[in-house]
Protein backbone atom coordinates (compact mmCIF):
# COMPACT_ATOMS: atom_id res chain seq x y z
CA UNK A 1 0.00 0.00 0.00
CA UNK A 2 1.06 3.60 -0.53
CA UNK A 3 1.67 5.77 2.46
CA UNK A 4 -0.41 8.94 2.78
CA UNK A 5 1.68 12.13 2.97
CA UNK A 6 1.45 14.21 6.09
CA UNK A 7 -0.59 17.43 5.92
CA UNK A 8 2.65 19.45 5.88
CA UNK A 9 3.98 17.46 2.93
CA UNK A 10 0.65 17.78 1.14
CA UNK A 11 0.59 21.54 1.64
CA UNK A 12 4.19 21.89 0.46
CA UNK A 13 3.40 19.81 -2.65
CA UNK A 14 0.32 21.94 -3.38
CA UNK A 15 2.35 25.16 -3.10
CA UNK A 16 5.05 23.79 -5.41
CA UNK A 17 2.45 22.70 -7.95
CA UNK A 18 0.71 26.09 -7.76
CA UNK A 19 3.99 27.93 -8.33
CA UNK A 20 4.89 25.61 -11.21
CA UNK A 21 1.53 26.19 -12.86
CA UNK A 22 1.59 29.97 -12.45
CA UNK A 23 5.29 30.66 -13.07
CA UNK A 24 6.16 28.04 -15.70
CA UNK A 25 3.16 26.38 -17.32
CA UNK A 26 0.73 29.30 -17.80
CA UNK A 27 3.32 31.59 -19.45
CA UNK A 28 4.59 28.73 -21.62
CA UNK A 29 1.08 27.94 -22.84
CA UNK A 30 0.41 31.63 -23.48
CA UNK A 31 3.61 32.07 -25.48
CA UNK A 32 2.81 28.91 -27.43
CA UNK A 33 -0.70 30.10 -28.29
CA UNK A 34 0.47 33.54 -29.39
CA UNK A 35 3.24 31.96 -31.46
CA UNK A 36 0.81 29.53 -33.11
CA UNK A 37 -1.59 32.38 -33.92
CA UNK A 38 1.21 34.46 -35.43
CA UNK A 39 2.38 31.49 -37.47
CA UNK A 40 -1.16 30.88 -38.73
CA UNK A 41 -1.49 34.52 -39.81
CA UNK A 42 1.92 34.47 -41.48
CA UNK A 43 1.21 31.21 -43.30
CA UNK A 44 -2.23 32.31 -44.46
CA UNK A 45 -0.70 35.50 -45.88
CA UNK A 46 2.00 33.43 -47.54
CA UNK A 47 -0.64 31.37 -49.33
CA UNK A 48 -3.32 34.03 -50.01
CA UNK A 49 -1.30 37.21 -50.17
CA UNK A 50 -1.46 40.24 -47.93
CA UNK A 51 -4.83 41.66 -46.84
CA UNK A 52 -6.54 43.72 -49.53
CA UNK A 53 -4.70 42.21 -52.46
Amino acid sequence: MTEQPSPEQQKRWEWRMFLFLTVVLAPAITVGLVTAYGFAIWFSQLLMGPPGS
